[in-house]
């Protein structure tokens, strides 16, 4: 029988849908996880995750690949920066969500793929499926969230990714950084068990998205690597932050632009979003949840890329010395991270 009606519904089952619905489920709430796509957590994404952000009870078997070492190439240096314990693990998203998807309905979520959120009025979800009513509904639906449009948010700060999933053992995690192609983007390689994701991430405003591929196929043709035999996936990641609580209506992840204008990387905002919401709807005191670990960060890269755009030549300036802080650990790998740690009040 279709659902009527749920204490809340969130659209998406990424990871800011999935960890806000195990939350929310385990307090007993009545969940509904709506996701157009026939299973949960694909994305085109690098699948890098940094150490620090990994959820407390993930089986170490998700994890591909774990790097203690990263080369950093910049258009007048080539190093490697080490440390004692690994820095950053690939992940197959795929697998994530079949995990997180898995915890969530173990917790007590209803979990509906196949399903496409069509418009909201008042407290009432339009689905392709029928009507669904809601007493709190979660956007998680990535950049471009009904959710969001819904409430009139524009999106201006955005960046662009684009990744190949090419075949083959890689040793190393890469970050190329080369402002004349990418602005103050970069191109990478993140090796993953038997393929490696070999992409860019630029800001939207400077790099139009078919310019963008060209010169990630040019800088791959320079380093002898076929993106031909692959097949490309591109997404919006908004860095675009206006707001999480909107009476009854929340927005979490991409959805929130909460990730990093700088690197790109959303997964640990998305789960911390995620909790932080749930977090807000079981109390229900009417306040906005508690991002205060996160929007620090996230204010200091966005201003970063805005400087960067604004004044190329500066720009270029800027991304050689924190490539020099690092390569002299004046500038540990985390500063460049947007993440709240588990340990530090995480909801």
């Amino acid at each position: 029988m279709p659902i009527s009606s749920a204490h809340t519904i969130i659209i998406g089952a990424g990871p800011a849908g999935l960890a806000c619905a195990t939350a929310l489920a385990a307090a007993g709430r009545e969940v509904l996880v709506l996701e157009r796509l026939s299973t949960a957590g694909p994305k085109p994404c690098a699948g890098g995750v940094p150490a620090g952000s990994l959820e407390p009870d993930m089986p170490p078997e998700l994890l591909e690949r774990s790097f203690h070492r990263q080369r950093i190439v910049t258009a007048c240096q080539d190093f490697q920066f080490q440390g004692e314990d690994p820095i950053i693990h690939t992940i197959n998203r795929e697998r994530l969500g079949s995990w997180m998807q898995q915890r969530a309905e173990a917790a007590g979520a209803v979990i509906q793929t196949g399903t496409r959120a069509l418009r909201i009025n008042g407290r009432t979800l339009t689905t392709d499926q029928g009507e669904i009513s809601f007493q709190y509904l979660v956007g998680a639906d990535g950049s471009n969230s009904l959710v969001r449009r819904h409430l009139g948010l524009p999106l201006v700060l955005a960046g662009i990714g684009i990744t190949y999933q090419v075949p083959g053992h890689f040793p190393e995690m890469e970050w190329h950084l080369q402002p004349r192609l990418f602005g103050s983007g970069y191109a990478w390689i993140f090796p993953h068990r038997d393929s490696a994701s070999v992409g860019v991430y630029a800001f939207r405003r400077r790099q139009r998205s078919h310019l963008l591929h060209d010169r990630l196929h040019l800088w791959a043709e320079k380093r002898g690597l076929r993106l031909d035999q692959a097949r490309p996936r591109a997404s919006l990641v908004s860095f675009d932050y206006r707001g999480s609580r909107f009476g009854s209506l929340f927005l979490a992840g991409d959805a929130a632009g909460l990730a990093s204008g700088l690197t790109g990387e959303g997964i640990a905002a998305a789960l911390y979003s995620g909790r932080a919401v749930a977090a807000t709807i079981l109390k229900d005191h009417g306040q906005a949840p508690d991002l205060a670990p996160l929007l620090s960060r996230h204010r200091q890269h966005s201003r970063l890329v805005r400087l960067t755009t604004a004044l190329p030549p500066a720009g270029r300036l800027i991304l050689e010395t924190l490539a020099l802080a690092l390569r002299w650990r004046l500038l540990q790998p985390d500063s460049l991270e947007i993440r709240a740690r588990h340990q530090a009040g995480t909801p």
